[in-house]
């Protein structure tokens, strides 16, 4: 029960920070995106990531900033095996799936509803 707990907190917590960035930064979505992502990947390239992961479970991999984790754990993984060539096709590697879901369900929703403007 206290895992749970734990996830709830600190996933709210970054949710929280997020929303912060837009309201009182005046951040706009995609800076926001982007800060959490890039914070994200400095955490896991100093191993503080994969700790926050272990202590709070989804809460830590469900939010944006367990993208930027991927990426650079994909890419530290591929170029310890091919070099400077790993660190490109090590980041696909492991997000693909997500960028790919990405790319069809908002081409899908492109179709199914009208943008207003």
């Amino acid at each position: 029960m206290e895992m749970f707990f734990w996830a709830f907190l600190i996933g709210g917590l970054i949710c929280v920070v997020g929303q912060l960035l837009m309201d009182v930064g005046r951040l706009t979505p995609a800076h926001t995106l982007s800060l959490l992502v890039v914070v994200g990947a400095i955490l896991s390239a100093f191993g503080l990531y994969d700790r926050l992961i272990d202590f709070a479970g989804a809460g830590a991999t469900v939010p944006i900033m367990s993208f930027g984790n991927s990426l650079v754990k994909g890419a530290m993984e591929e170029s310890a095996q091919h070099g400077i060539v790993g660190v490109i096709s090590g980041m696909f590697e492991v997000t693909s799936a997500g960028i790919s879901a990405a790319i069809i369900f908002a081409f899908i929703g492109s179709l199914l509803f009208k943008a207003k403007g």
